[in-house]
Protein backbone atom coordinates (compact mmCIF):
# COMPACT_ATOMS: atom_id res chain seq x y z
CA UNK A 1 0.00 0.00 0.00
CA UNK A 2 1.44 3.42 -1.01
CA UNK A 3 -0.03 6.79 -0.31
CA UNK A 4 0.66 9.55 -3.31
CA UNK A 5 1.80 13.00 -2.81
CA UNK A 6 1.81 15.17 -5.51
CA UNK A 7 3.96 18.57 -5.57
CA UNK A 8 5.25 21.43 -7.96
CA UNK A 9 8.94 19.38 -8.13
CA UNK A 10 6.44 16.58 -9.24
CA UNK A 11 5.06 13.47 -7.86
CA UNK A 12 6.50 10.85 -4.91
CA UNK A 13 4.74 7.45 -4.04
CA UNK A 14 5.23 7.10 -0.24
CA UNK A 15 5.26 4.12 1.07
CA UNK A 16 2.95 3.52 3.53
CA UNK A 17 6.05 2.28 5.77
CA UNK A 18 7.56 5.77 4.86
CA UNK A 19 4.68 7.46 6.33
CA UNK A 20 4.47 5.04 9.56
CA UNK A 21 8.08 5.88 10.34
CA UNK A 22 6.83 10.00 10.42
CA UNK A 23 4.29 9.55 12.77
CA UNK A 24 5.80 7.75 15.31
CA UNK A 25 8.29 10.77 15.73
CA UNK A 26 5.75 12.81 16.36
CA UNK A 27 4.37 14.03 19.17
CA UNK A 28 1.12 15.86 17.33
CA UNK A 29 -0.99 14.08 15.04
CA UNK A 30 -0.46 12.52 11.13
CA UNK A 31 -3.51 13.59 9.24
CA UNK A 32 -4.02 11.61 5.92
CA UNK A 33 -7.83 12.35 3.49
CA UNK A 34 -10.40 10.48 5.25
CA UNK A 35 -9.31 10.37 8.37
CA UNK A 36 -10.48 12.22 11.52
CA UNK A 37 -9.64 15.67 11.74
CA UNK A 38 -8.31 16.03 8.51
CA UNK A 39 -10.68 18.01 6.47
CA UNK A 40 -11.07 20.66 9.81
CA UNK A 41 -7.56 21.12 9.98
CA UNK A 42 -7.02 21.68 6.25
CA UNK A 43 -9.74 24.65 6.05
CA UNK A 44 -8.61 28.32 6.16
CA UNK A 45 -10.40 31.07 7.01
CA UNK A 46 -10.92 32.65 3.49
CA UNK A 47 -13.27 30.20 2.12
CA UNK A 48 -12.18 30.85 -1.58
CA UNK A 49 -9.17 28.15 -0.82
CA UNK A 50 -10.05 24.68 -1.03
CA UNK A 51 -6.94 22.67 -1.37
CA UNK A 52 -6.17 19.02 -0.12
CA UNK A 53 -2.93 18.03 1.26
CA UNK A 54 -1.48 14.66 0.61
CA UNK A 55 -0.76 14.62 4.57
CA UNK A 56 -0.98 16.82 7.56
CA UNK A 57 0.98 17.15 10.33
CA UNK A 58 -0.57 18.74 13.55
CA UNK A 59 2.57 19.74 15.83
CA UNK A 60 2.68 19.77 19.27
CA UNK A 61 6.53 20.77 19.92
CA UNK A 62 9.52 21.85 18.04
CA UNK A 63 10.81 18.24 17.09
CA UNK A 64 7.62 17.78 15.38
CA UNK A 65 8.26 20.94 13.21
CA UNK A 66 11.55 19.31 12.77
CA UNK A 67 10.30 16.17 11.60
CA UNK A 68 7.77 17.89 9.43
CA UNK A 69 10.68 20.13 7.45
CA UNK A 70 13.02 16.91 6.98
CA UNK A 71 10.32 14.49 6.22
CA UNK A 72 8.82 17.26 2.88
CA UNK A 73 12.59 18.10 2.13
CA UNK A 74 13.33 14.57 1.19
CA UNK A 75 10.65 13.49 0.10
CA UNK A 76 10.33 16.38 -2.69
CA UNK A 77 6.93 18.03 -1.24
CA UNK A 78 5.49 21.13 -1.52
CA UNK A 79 5.20 22.45 1.87
CA UNK A 80 2.56 24.59 3.75
CA UNK A 81 2.90 26.23 6.79
CA UNK A 82 -0.44 27.20 9.07
CA UNK A 83 -0.59 29.29 12.14
CA UNK A 84 -3.93 31.06 12.40
CA UNK A 85 -4.74 29.84 9.16
CA UNK A 86 -5.82 34.11 8.19
CA UNK A 87 -3.76 34.87 5.57
CA UNK A 88 -5.90 36.35 2.86
CA UNK A 89 -3.57 34.27 0.01
CA UNK A 90 -4.33 30.92 1.11
CA UNK A 91 -0.57 29.82 1.31
CA UNK A 92 -1.32 27.60 4.55
CA UNK A 93 -2.32 24.67 2.51
CA UNK A 94 -0.98 22.66 -0.28
CA UNK A 95 -2.49 20.79 -2.98
CA UNK A 96 -1.33 17.50 -2.68
CA UNK A 97 1.48 18.00 -0.54
CA UNK A 98 2.29 18.50 2.98
CA UNK A 99 0.73 21.32 5.47
CA UNK A 100 2.53 21.81 8.64
CA UNK A 101 -0.34 22.74 11.33
CA UNK A 102 1.19 24.82 13.97
CA UNK A 103 -2.62 25.66 15.87
CA UNK A 104 -1.62 22.94 18.37
CA UNK A 105 1.14 24.94 19.74
CA UNK A 106 -0.73 27.31 22.58
CA UNK A 107 2.13 28.06 25.42
CA UNK A 108 2.26 31.12 26.40
CA UNK A 109 4.76 32.37 29.10
CA UNK A 110 4.07 36.38 30.75
CA UNK A 111 7.24 37.38 32.77
CA UNK A 112 5.03 40.37 34.51
CA UNK A 113 8.57 41.68 36.25
CA UNK A 114 10.39 41.16 32.91
CA UNK A 115 7.11 42.70 30.65
CA UNK A 116 8.32 39.82 28.38
CA UNK A 117 6.10 37.29 26.72
CA UNK A 118 7.48 33.80 24.96
CA UNK A 119 4.24 32.47 22.55
CA UNK A 120 4.08 29.50 20.57
CA UNK A 121 3.29 29.68 16.94
CA UNK A 122 -0.26 28.43 17.56
CA UNK A 123 -1.66 31.16 19.64
CA UNK A 124 -4.15 33.67 18.69
CA UNK A 125 -4.53 37.30 18.87
CA UNK A 126 -6.80 37.24 21.68
CA UNK A 127 -5.45 34.01 23.29
CA UNK A 128 -2.55 36.34 23.38
CA UNK A 129 -4.22 39.41 24.70
CA UNK A 130 -5.95 36.99 27.45
CA UNK A 131 -2.69 36.15 29.02
CA UNK A 132 -0.88 39.99 28.47
CA UNK A 133 -4.08 42.31 30.44
CA UNK A 134 -4.04 39.55 32.98
CA UNK A 135 -0.74 41.80 34.21
CA UNK A 136 -1.97 44.90 32.62
CA UNK A 137 0.40 44.37 29.94
CA UNK A 138 0.13 44.15 25.77
CA UNK A 139 1.70 43.38 22.40
CA UNK A 140 0.70 45.69 19.65
CA UNK A 141 -1.02 43.38 17.56
CA UNK A 142 -3.99 43.38 14.62
CA UNK A 143 -7.57 44.16 14.53
CA UNK A 144 -9.15 40.46 14.61
CA UNK A 145 -8.75 38.28 17.67
CA UNK A 146 -8.77 34.90 15.57
CA UNK A 147 -5.64 35.77 13.45
CA UNK A 148 -2.21 34.03 14.48
CA UNK A 149 0.29 35.15 16.32
CA UNK A 150 3.37 33.75 13.48
CA UNK A 151 1.69 35.13 10.22
CA UNK A 152 0.95 38.50 11.79
CA UNK A 153 4.22 38.94 13.36
CA UNK A 154 6.57 37.58 10.31
CA UNK A 155 4.70 40.28 7.79
CA UNK A 156 5.23 43.17 10.41
CA UNK A 157 1.77 43.58 12.36
CA UNK A 158 0.07 46.49 13.62
CA UNK A 159 -3.28 47.67 14.96
CA UNK A 160 -4.32 49.85 17.66
CA UNK A 161 -1.35 50.00 20.02
CA UNK A 162 1.36 50.60 17.23
CA UNK A 163 1.39 54.45 16.79
CA UNK A 164 2.64 54.18 21.06
CA UNK A 165 4.64 51.02 20.98
CA UNK A 166 5.47 50.43 17.33
CA UNK A 167 4.70 47.07 15.20
CA UNK A 168 5.05 43.82 16.36
CA UNK A 169 7.92 43.01 15.07
CA UNK A 170 9.42 46.13 16.30
CA UNK A 171 8.61 44.25 19.77
CA UNK A 172 10.06 41.12 18.49
CA UNK A 173 13.47 40.36 20.61
CA UNK A 174 14.33 36.18 19.75
CA UNK A 175 12.71 33.75 17.77
CA UNK A 176 13.20 29.94 18.14
CA UNK A 177 13.33 28.91 13.73
CA UNK A 178 13.96 25.69 12.00
CA UNK A 179 15.31 26.43 8.50
CA UNK A 180 15.36 24.54 5.46
CA UNK A 181 17.99 21.63 6.79
CA UNK A 182 15.73 20.99 9.62
CA UNK A 183 18.32 23.17 12.21
CA UNK A 184 17.02 25.00 14.83
CA UNK A 185 18.23 28.51 15.15
CA UNK A 186 18.21 30.87 18.13
CA UNK A 187 17.53 34.10 16.65
CA UNK A 188 18.44 37.61 18.22
CA UNK A 189 19.94 40.84 17.28
CA UNK A 190 23.56 38.94 18.96
CA UNK A 191 22.89 36.25 17.76
CA UNK A 192 21.86 34.79 13.97
CA UNK A 193 21.50 38.78 13.51
CA UNK A 194 20.44 38.79 9.82
CA UNK A 195 17.88 35.70 9.95
CA UNK A 196 16.76 38.02 12.69
CA UNK A 197 16.26 40.84 10.99
CA UNK A 198 14.99 38.58 7.76
CA UNK A 199 12.17 37.01 10.15
CA UNK A 200 10.71 41.21 10.80
CA UNK A 201 9.00 41.22 7.80
CA UNK A 202 10.62 38.93 5.44
CA UNK A 203 7.10 36.36 6.00
CA UNK A 204 7.87 32.81 6.09
CA UNK A 205 10.33 32.80 3.77
CA UNK A 206 13.35 31.82 5.75
CA UNK A 207 12.17 28.66 7.89
CA UNK A 208 9.24 28.20 10.70
CA UNK A 209 9.45 29.73 13.48
CA UNK A 210 8.45 27.38 16.98
CA UNK A 211 8.43 30.04 19.53
CA UNK A 212 8.38 34.12 19.45
CA UNK A 213 9.93 36.52 22.61
CA UNK A 214 7.94 39.87 23.14
CA UNK A 215 8.67 42.91 24.99
CA UNK A 216 5.40 43.94 26.42
CA UNK A 217 4.66 47.67 27.50
CA UNK A 218 1.86 48.54 30.34
CA UNK A 219 -1.66 49.13 28.43
CA UNK A 220 -4.78 49.34 29.94
CA UNK A 221 -6.82 46.93 31.50
CA UNK A 222 -8.98 49.77 30.38
CA UNK A 223 -8.65 51.86 27.31
CA UNK A 224 -11.23 54.82 25.74
CA UNK A 225 -12.45 53.35 22.65
CA UNK A 226 -15.48 53.18 20.30
CA UNK A 227 -17.25 54.10 17.39
CA UNK A 228 -18.84 56.98 15.64
CA UNK A 229 -21.22 56.16 12.63
CA UNK A 230 -21.83 59.13 9.75
CA UNK A 231 -24.00 58.90 6.59
CA UNK A 232 -21.78 58.04 3.63
CA UNK A 233 -23.40 61.35 1.73
CA UNK A 234 -21.00 63.37 3.92
CA UNK A 235 -17.93 60.65 3.31
CA UNK A 236 -15.82 63.48 1.60
CA UNK A 237 -16.18 65.98 3.93
CA UNK A 238 -15.36 63.86 6.70
CA UNK A 239 -12.50 62.15 5.19
CA UNK A 240 -11.42 65.49 4.69
CA UNK A 241 -11.61 66.47 8.19
CA UNK A 242 -10.23 63.00 9.23
CA UNK A 243 -6.94 63.94 7.68
CA UNK A 244 -6.61 66.96 9.46
CA UNK A 245 -7.50 65.48 12.75
CA UNK A 246 -5.07 62.41 12.50
CA UNK A 247 -2.66 65.33 11.38
CA UNK A 248 -2.83 66.58 14.82
CA UNK A 249 -3.49 63.44 16.62
CA UNK A 250 -1.24 62.43 19.86
CA UNK A 251 0.23 58.71 19.49
CA UNK A 252 -1.85 57.61 21.90
CA UNK A 253 -4.40 58.09 19.83
CA UNK A 254 -5.45 56.35 16.73
CA UNK A 255 -8.29 56.75 14.39
CA UNK A 256 -9.11 54.15 11.52
CA UNK A 257 -12.30 54.69 9.57
CA UNK A 258 -14.48 51.99 7.75
CA UNK A 259 -16.65 52.54 4.56
CA UNK A 260 -19.23 49.86 4.40
CA UNK A 261 -22.78 48.82 4.70
CA UNK A 262 -23.71 49.15 8.22
CA UNK A 263 -24.53 45.88 10.50
CA UNK A 264 -26.77 45.59 12.85
CA UNK A 265 -24.99 47.48 15.31
CA UNK A 266 -26.80 47.37 18.77
CA UNK A 267 -26.91 51.33 18.93
CA UNK A 268 -27.41 52.17 15.59
CA UNK A 269 -31.06 52.55 14.86
CA UNK A 270 -32.73 50.35 12.94
CA UNK A 271 -33.33 52.28 9.93
CA UNK A 272 -29.82 52.75 9.15
CA UNK A 273 -29.16 48.53 8.72
CA UNK A 274 -28.05 47.68 5.62
CA UNK A 275 -27.33 51.81 4.34
CA UNK A 276 -23.98 52.95 3.36
CA UNK A 277 -22.23 54.56 6.45
CA UNK A 278 -19.00 55.63 7.48
CA UNK A 279 -17.58 54.74 10.94
CA UNK A 280 -14.56 56.48 12.83
CA UNK A 281 -12.75 53.57 14.90
CA UNK A 282 -10.76 54.79 17.74
CA UNK A 283 -8.65 53.76 20.57
CA UNK A 284 -6.82 56.08 23.49
CA UNK A 285 -4.29 54.73 25.45
CA UNK A 286 -3.46 58.13 27.46
CA UNK A 287 -6.15 57.69 29.93
CA UNK A 288 -9.86 56.72 30.49
CA UNK A 289 -10.27 60.03 31.84
CA UNK A 290 -8.72 62.28 29.19
CA UNK A 291 -10.71 60.33 26.91
CA UNK A 292 -13.42 62.71 25.81
CA UNK A 293 -10.58 65.55 25.43
CA UNK A 294 -8.70 63.60 23.30
CA UNK A 295 -11.74 63.09 20.42
CA UNK A 296 -12.76 66.17 20.74
CA UNK A 297 -12.10 67.31 17.17
CA UNK A 298 -13.14 63.78 16.21
CA UNK A 299 -16.30 64.31 17.09
CA UNK A 300 -16.85 67.46 15.76
CA UNK A 301 -16.71 66.34 12.23
CA UNK A 302 -20.54 66.25 10.23
CA UNK A 303 -23.32 65.27 12.50
CA UNK A 304 -23.25 61.54 13.29
CA UNK A 305 -25.70 59.09 13.39
CA UNK A 306 -24.93 57.33 16.19
CA UNK A 307 -21.84 56.96 18.66
CA UNK A 308 -20.72 54.17 21.01
CA UNK A 309 -17.35 55.12 23.02
CA UNK A 310 -16.13 55.14 26.36
CA UNK A 311 -14.18 53.30 28.91
CA UNK A 312 -13.77 49.38 27.78
CA UNK A 313 -11.39 46.64 28.58
CA UNK A 314 -8.74 46.51 25.65
CA UNK A 315 -8.70 42.55 25.27
CA UNK A 316 -12.94 42.94 24.49
CA UNK A 317 -11.62 46.15 21.83
CA UNK A 318 -9.90 44.29 20.46
CA UNK A 319 -12.46 41.91 19.59
CA UNK A 320 -14.27 44.68 18.46
CA UNK A 321 -14.45 43.82 14.40
CA UNK A 322 -14.43 40.06 15.16
CA UNK A 323 -18.46 39.65 14.10
CA UNK A 324 -17.71 41.46 10.52
CA UNK A 325 -14.82 38.86 10.08
CA UNK A 326 -15.86 35.32 10.85
CA UNK A 327 -14.56 32.57 8.73
CA UNK A 328 -16.41 30.84 5.99
CA UNK A 329 -16.86 33.69 3.59
CA UNK A 330 -14.88 34.51 0.27
CA UNK A 331 -12.42 37.35 0.62
CA UNK A 332 -10.34 38.92 -1.52
CA UNK A 333 -8.02 42.29 -0.76
CA UNK A 334 -6.03 45.10 -2.74
CA UNK A 335 -4.31 47.67 -0.35
CA UNK A 336 -2.71 50.44 -1.10
CA UNK A 337 0.07 52.29 1.48
CA UNK A 338 -0.45 56.04 1.74
CA UNK A 339 1.82 58.94 3.35
CA UNK A 340 -0.98 61.46 2.76
CA UNK A 341 -5.07 60.98 2.27
CA UNK A 342 -5.24 62.97 -0.80
CA UNK A 343 -8.54 64.22 -2.39
CA UNK A 344 -8.00 61.96 -5.45
CA UNK A 345 -7.87 58.61 -3.36
CA UNK A 346 -10.62 59.93 -1.45
CA UNK A 347 -13.02 60.23 -4.42
CA UNK A 348 -11.66 57.17 -5.54
CA UNK A 349 -13.24 55.71 -1.97
CA UNK A 350 -16.10 57.21 -2.50
CA UNK A 351 -17.20 55.89 -6.11
CA UNK A 352 -16.17 52.40 -5.15
CA UNK A 353 -18.52 52.49 -2.20
CA UNK A 354 -21.33 53.82 -4.44
CA UNK A 355 -20.65 50.43 -6.26
CA UNK A 356 -20.29 47.93 -3.42
CA UNK A 357 -21.30 44.73 -4.67
CA UNK A 358 -22.57 42.91 -1.30
CA UNK A 359 -23.51 44.00 1.69
CA UNK A 360 -20.15 42.50 3.09
CA UNK A 361 -17.94 44.78 1.03
CA UNK A 362 -15.25 47.28 2.65
CA UNK A 363 -13.12 49.97 2.21
CA UNK A 364 -11.10 50.57 5.52
CA UNK A 365 -8.51 53.23 6.15
CA UNK A 366 -5.64 52.55 8.96
CA UNK A 367 -3.91 55.09 10.53
CA UNK A 368 -0.27 54.39 11.21
CA UNK A 369 3.31 57.26 11.82
CA UNK A 370 4.08 57.73 15.32
CA UNK A 371 6.63 55.43 16.77
CA UNK A 372 6.68 52.80 13.19
CA UNK A 373 8.07 55.90 11.56
CA UNK A 374 10.59 56.26 13.65
CA UNK A 375 12.85 52.81 12.85
CA UNK A 376 15.41 53.17 9.79
CA UNK A 377 13.58 51.50 6.93
CA UNK A 378 16.51 49.19 6.59
CA UNK A 379 16.24 48.15 10.93
CA UNK A 380 14.01 45.43 9.44
CA UNK A 381 12.81 43.47 6.88
CA UNK A 382 9.77 45.52 6.59
CA UNK A 383 10.29 49.17 4.87
CA UNK A 384 7.28 51.03 5.17
CA UNK A 385 8.42 53.37 8.06
CA UNK A 386 7.37 56.49 6.45
CA UNK A 387 3.44 55.23 5.52
CA UNK A 388 0.77 57.02 7.71
CA UNK A 389 -2.53 55.26 5.88
CA UNK A 390 -2.75 51.89 4.78
CA UNK A 391 -6.10 51.22 2.29
CA UNK A 392 -7.40 47.83 2.12
CA UNK A 393 -10.28 47.47 -0.32
CA UNK A 394 -11.81 44.22 1.65
CA UNK A 395 -14.40 42.46 -0.81
CA UNK A 396 -15.97 39.49 1.23
CA UNK A 397 -18.92 37.31 -0.18
CA UNK A 398 -20.63 34.04 -0.01
CA UNK A 399 -21.31 32.56 -3.42
CA UNK A 400 -19.20 31.58 -6.27
CA UNK A 401 -20.94 33.16 -8.78
CA UNK A 402 -20.15 36.69 -7.07
CA UNK A 403 -16.38 36.05 -7.35
CA UNK A 404 -15.61 38.09 -11.11
CA UNK A 405 -17.81 40.73 -9.49
CA UNK A 406 -16.59 41.26 -5.91
CA UNK A 407 -12.89 40.76 -7.42
CA UNK A 408 -13.09 43.16 -9.96
CA UNK A 409 -14.84 45.93 -7.47
CA UNK A 410 -11.57 45.32 -5.07
CA UNK A 411 -9.69 45.86 -8.50
CA UNK A 412 -10.94 48.94 -9.43
CA UNK A 413 -10.45 50.92 -6.27
CA UNK A 414 -6.63 49.84 -6.42
CA UNK A 415 -6.60 51.20 -10.03
CA UNK A 416 -8.46 54.22 -9.11
CA UNK A 417 -6.20 54.91 -5.84
CA UNK A 418 -2.87 53.89 -7.32
CA UNK A 419 -1.40 57.26 -8.71
CA UNK A 420 -1.73 58.54 -4.93
CA UNK A 421 -0.14 55.61 -3.49
CA UNK A 422 2.84 55.09 -2.82
CA UNK A 423 3.64 52.01 -4.88
CA UNK A 424 4.25 49.49 -1.28
CA UNK A 425 2.14 47.48 -0.10
CA UNK A 426 1.95 45.50 3.49
CA UNK A 427 2.69 41.69 2.66
CA UNK A 428 -0.11 40.57 4.45
CA UNK A 429 -2.41 42.08 2.95
CA UNK A 430 -1.42 40.77 -0.70
CA UNK A 431 -3.67 38.11 -2.14
CA UNK A 432 -2.22 35.22 -3.58
CA UNK A 433 -2.09 36.75 -7.58
CA UNK A 434 0.09 39.54 -6.34
CA UNK A 435 3.00 37.68 -6.94
CA UNK A 436 4.41 40.63 -9.05
CA UNK A 437 4.12 43.01 -6.18
CA UNK A 438 6.90 41.54 -3.73
CA UNK A 439 9.12 43.64 -5.30
CA UNK A 440 9.67 46.36 -5.11
CA UNK A 441 5.94 46.61 -3.63
CA UNK A 442 6.30 44.86 -0.09
CA UNK A 443 9.92 44.74 0.08
CA UNK A 444 11.52 47.56 -1.70
CA UNK A 445 15.19 48.30 -0.69
CA UNK A 446 15.64 45.92 1.50
CA UNK A 447 14.72 42.91 -1.11
CA UNK A 448 18.10 42.09 -2.24
CA UNK A 449 19.38 41.90 1.36
CA UNK A 450 16.35 39.29 1.97
CA UNK A 451 16.75 37.07 -1.60
CA UNK A 452 20.73 37.17 -0.14
CA UNK A 453 19.34 35.63 3.00
CA UNK A 454 16.93 33.23 1.63
CA UNK A 455 19.82 32.17 -0.56
CA UNK A 456 21.73 31.17 2.76
CA UNK A 457 18.68 29.56 4.75
CA UNK A 458 16.78 28.24 1.91
CA UNK A 459 18.02 27.34 -1.02
CA UNK A 460 16.45 25.57 -2.70
CA UNK A 461 13.55 27.47 -1.77
CA UNK A 462 11.63 24.53 0.60
CA UNK A 463 9.70 27.86 1.97
CA UNK A 464 8.07 29.08 -1.10
CA UNK A 465 4.41 28.43 -0.37
CA UNK A 466 3.86 32.64 1.27
CA UNK A 467 4.31 35.88 -1.08
CA UNK A 468 7.68 34.19 -2.22
CA UNK A 469 11.55 35.46 -2.35
CA UNK A 470 13.25 33.65 -4.48
CA UNK A 471 17.03 32.85 -3.80
CA UNK A 472 19.46 35.56 -5.08
CA UNK A 473 20.86 33.39 -7.55
CA UNK A 474 18.15 31.59 -8.84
Amino acid sequence: MSTKIESVRGRSDLPAERLAVLRGALRGRLLLPGEAGYDDARMLWNAMIDRHPAAIVRAELAADVVAAVNFTRENGLELAVKGGGHNIAGSAVSEGGLMLDLSPMKSIEVDAAARTARVAPGVTLGELDRATQEHGLALPVGINSTTGIAGLTLGGGFGWLSRKHGLTIDNLTAAEVVTADGRSHRATARDDGELFWALRGGGGNMGVVTSFEYRLHPVGPEVFAGLIVHPFENARALLQGYREVVAQAPEDLTIWTVVRQAPPLPFLPVEWHGREVLVFAFCYLGGVANGDAAIASLRALGEPIAEHAGPMPLADWQTAFDPLLTPGARNYWKSHDFRQLVDGAIEGIIDAVDQLPTPECEVFIAHLGGAINRVAVDATAYPHRDVHFVMNAHARWREASQDASCIAWARGLFEAAAPFATGGVYVNFMPDDERARVQPGAYGPNFNRLATLKAKYDPNNLFRLNQNIAPAGR
